[in-house]
């Protein structure tokens, strides 16, 4: 049994704590940062160029996806796999809604989230 070998992507982790694409060693064009996520008890900040709110069954196992937020939805940001770069608990509250802002509350933590 021969074994095929897995393309390494180069990456470089920045002072923002974010993982940036080499483009010139790959030839490739990162996707842009369209959203910023900032939790309010310790100004962490998350990036993604897509986010997705995830609706759970009665299982805590995955039921739907949705564009808009609302109670009980967790939000998820891109990428949308197994390495995806943040996944909020569902949300509790929503204190302050505009087109591209949302300031809410989770379980364990107080967010708001910026379109860029």
């Amino acid at each position: 049994m021969s074994k095929t070998n897995q393309p390494k992507i180069p990456v470089i982790k920045g002072l923002d704590d974010l993982l940036k694409y080499k483009e010139k060693t790959l030839g490739i064009s990162k996707l842009p940062l369209n959203w910023k996520l900032v939790r309010e008890r310790d100004g962490l900040i998350k990036q993604s160029y897509a986010i997705r709110w995830i609706e759970w069954n009665e299982n805590d196992m995955f039921k739907d996806s949705h564009e808009q937020p609302s109670i009980g939805l967790s939000l998820l940001m891109s990428p949308f796999n197994s390495y995806f770069t943040w996944q909020t608990t569902p949300i509790t509250e929503i204190v302050e809604q505009k087109e591209d802002y949302i300031k809410f509350k989770t379980g364990n933590s107080n967010y708001e989230l910026f379109r860029l």
